[in-house]
C-alpha cells in the first residue's frame, strides 16, 4: 500500500468478487450522490476506513457517532449461485483530495481491491457541459449522454453490453483517472461511467443517469433511481427561481443583495 495511506478494517467481511464504487467528489458531485444513494438504499454497513496524516483533521459526526473523512461501506453476500445478489463496496469521502494525495489514494484503493479479490472498480463521474440542464426541456434532458471507458478488454465489453457509449477522446482527472491508469497497468477491471453534468451544483440528474447504467453492470440488483430524478427536479426548480429573481432585479435596475446586508 502506498506510503502515508492506511486502510483499517473495522468489521471482517468476505468481499471476494465484489464491485468497488469510487465515491470521492467529482464534477457535479456525481460520485458522492451515487455513493450515498447506494449506502442508504442497500443499507450498507461500515467495514473500514482510509486514513493518512495528510487527511483533514476533522471528524464527521452523524447520529452522535464520529466518522473518518474516508470510509468504506459494504453489504453482506445475499444468496448463492447464479441468483446471488452482486456485492457492493463503497469508498466515500466528503473532501476533495489535494493533488499530492490523488495517486496514493487511487493506488491504495486498487491494492486493497486486489488483496480482497474484488471483481472490479467503478468510478461514477460528471462530464462538464456548457448548457445548463435547468434550461433544457424534458426531451433534451432525456437525451443527455452517458459515456464509459474501461481499463481492460473485458471491462470495455461489459460497458458496451450495458449500452454505455464509448468515451473516445478527452481527459479524466483525479482519483478516477488514476484508477483507470492503474487498472490498465495491472490488468485489473476498472471503469469510469460519465454523465453530462453541471459543475456548479450537485447534479442529481447526472447521478441518476450514471446509476441506471451501473445498475445494468451489476447483476441481480434492482436500483430504483426515481428519488434521484425527483431530487434533480427540486434542485432545478430552486435554481430556476433564483435565476428568474436575478433577471428581474437586473431588468428593474435594482442592486443585487449584499452578503452582509
Amino acid at each position: 500500500m502506498p506510503e502515508d495511506i492506511e486502510i483499517y478494517e473495522l468489521k471482517k467481511m468476505d468481499i471476494r468478487g465484489a464491485t468497488v464504487i469510487d465515491g470521492f467528489p467529482s464534477v457535479g458531485l456525481v460520485s458522492s450522490i451515487v455513493a450515498n444513494y447506494l449506502i442508504n438504499t442497500l443499507d450498507l454497513i461500515q467495514i473500514g476506513m482510509m486514513d493518512s496524516v495528510y487527511f483533514p483533521t476533522v471528524s464527521l459526526v452523524r447520529d452522535g457517532l464520529p466518522h473518518n473523512p474516508v470510509r468504506i461501506y459494504a453489504g453482506e453476500k445475499v444468496g448463492s449461485g447464479p441468483n446471488s445478489m452482486d456485492q457492493i463496496v463503497v469508498f466515500i469521502s466528503e473532501f476533495q483530495p489535494p493533488p499530492n494525495l490523488v495517486k496514493p489514494i487511487a493506488s491504495a484503493m486498487i491494492d486493497w481491491a486486489q488483496d480482497q479479490k474484488c471483481k472490479m472498480v467503478i468510478s461514477p463521474e460528471g462530464l462538464v457541459i456548457d448548457t445548463e440542464t435547468i434550461d433544457m426541456d424534458e426531451e433534451e434532458k432525456a437525451r443527455l449522454s452517458v459515456y464509459g471507458v474501461g481499463s481492460t478488454d473485458w471491462m470495455r465489453e461489459e460497458l458496451a453490453k450495458s449500452g454505455v457509449e464509448e468515451f473516445t477522446e478527452g481527459v479524466i482527472t483525479g482519483v478516477a483517472g488514476v484508477l483507470l491508469n492503474e487498472g490498465k497497468r495491472r490488468d485489473f477491471n476498472v471503469a469510469t461511467v460519465l454523465a453530462e453534468a453541471h459543475p456548479d451544483f450537485p447534479d442529481a440528474r447526472a447521478a441518476a443517469k450514471v446509476m441506471e447504467y451501473i445498475g445494468k453492470l451489476l447483476l441481480h440488483i434492482n436500483l430504483d433511481v426515481t428519488p434521484l430524478y425527483q431530487e434533480a427536479e427540486r434542485i432545478e426548480s430552486q435554481l430556476k427561481s433564483i435565476h428568474k429573481q436575478t433577471k428581474d432585479m437586473k431588468a428593474s435596475g435594482q442592486n443585487q443583495p449584499s452578503m452582509y446586508g
